[in-house]
């Protein structure tokens, strides 16, 4: 389900500040930090390019990568990027440092399938709730997404989290609901009654 894992080699960084952060943009290289499990975190600096390569490729905030720091490796999840608005490149990456056995919390996108055999397919407007559902899960079990089959659903059918199947040890953070993915609505203009006149 989940993407495959991939590594990264970094550098450690000795000066942190804004001066070298620009110094480092300057050669292709970004600021990162990796944080978590009790340790102190690391200042490290990445290629920018393969870096904003894996965000485009999708799925970055729910794969574990491995990043390479002086000849130690160490299992990562990505928890925050900046872009840089304009020029359409990596600014900044937080990491958790994660184990095996690591819960992380991930927002993970939500897909629907078999609009078709649902209420859509005679004009129902499925009304997305929620794009992205916030789950925890195990670091090394993260779906790349849910899936939220539509067969059968009708006009004013909510969806709840409760349709989802969740792989093992996934549970949604929101814990006192069951809170709604979507709902199937009337089109603005309502459905065409069987042979009424079209005006």
């Amino acid at each position: 389900m989940s993407h495959s894992s991939y590594e990264l080699k970094a550098e450690a960084r000795e000066r942190v500040g804004k001066g070298s952060s620009r110094e480092l943009r300057r050669n292709g290289l970004i600021p990162a930090v990796i944080y978590g499990d009790k340790q102190a975190p690391i200042a490290i600096s990445l290629n920018s390019n393969e870096v904003t390569k894996r965000i485009h490729a999708g799925g970055f905030m729910t794969t574990v990568a491995t990043i390479e720091v002086n000849g130690e490796k160490i299992s990562v999840l990505p928890k925050d990027y900046q872009l840089d608005p304009v020029r359409d490149f990596t600014m900044h990456v937080d990491f958790l440092r994660v184990s095996a056995d690591s819960k992380v919390t991930v927002e993970v996108p939500v897909h629907f399938i078999n609009e078709d055999k649902s209420a859509i397919k005679i004009g129902g407007v499925l009304n997305v709730v929620r794009h992205e559902v916030e789950l925890h899960c195990p670091a090394n079990n993260i779906p790349e997404f849910i899936t939220v089959d539509l067969t059968g659903a009708k006009i004013g059918d909510s969806l709840h989290i409760s349709h989802v199947k969740l792989p093992a040890g996934v549970t949604p953070v929101i814990t006192d609901r069951d809170f709604t993915i979507a709902t199937i609505v009337a089109p603005a203009g309502g459905l065409a009654e069987e042979g009424e006149a079209e005006a």
